[in-house]
C-alpha cells in the first residue's frame, strides 16, 4: 500500500474572450489570480484590463474554483473592462 497523500485532481477550466478560448489546469484550491494572469498573457492584454464571470456572476482573483464549486470542463467568460456608462 502506498502512503502517498490523496491529492485532489486538477480541473481543466476554459477561459473565453470573444471567440478565442484557452484551457488551463488548476487545483481546486488555487487562487484564480493565477488563472486570470495566464489568460491575460495568453490573450495579449494589459494586466487589469479583463474582468471574469462564471455562471453570470463576477469572479474575483482571491477566490478558488472550490469556493465557486467549479467542476472539470467549466467555462469562465472574460470581458474587456469598460469605464463609463453615464448619461450625456
Amino acid at each position: 500500500m502506498s502512503a502517498e497523500p490523496d491529492e485532489k485532481p486538477k480541473l481543466t477550466l476554459t477561459i473565453t474572450l470573444n471567440d478565442v478560448s484557452i484551457q488551463v489546469k488548476v487545483k481546486p484550491t488555487t487562487n484564480l489570480k493565477r488563472v486570470f494572469d495566464a489568460a491575460t498573457k495568453s490573450f495579449q492584454k494589459d494586466p487589469g484590463t479583463l474582468r471574469f464571470t462564471y455562471d453570470g456572476e463576477r469572479v474575483h482573483e482571491y477566490e478558488t474554483p472550490a469556493q465557486r464549486e467549479m467542476e472539470d470542463g467549466d467555462e469562465i467568460q472574460a470581458f474587456l473592462w469598460q469605464e463609463g456608462g453615464g448619461a450625456f
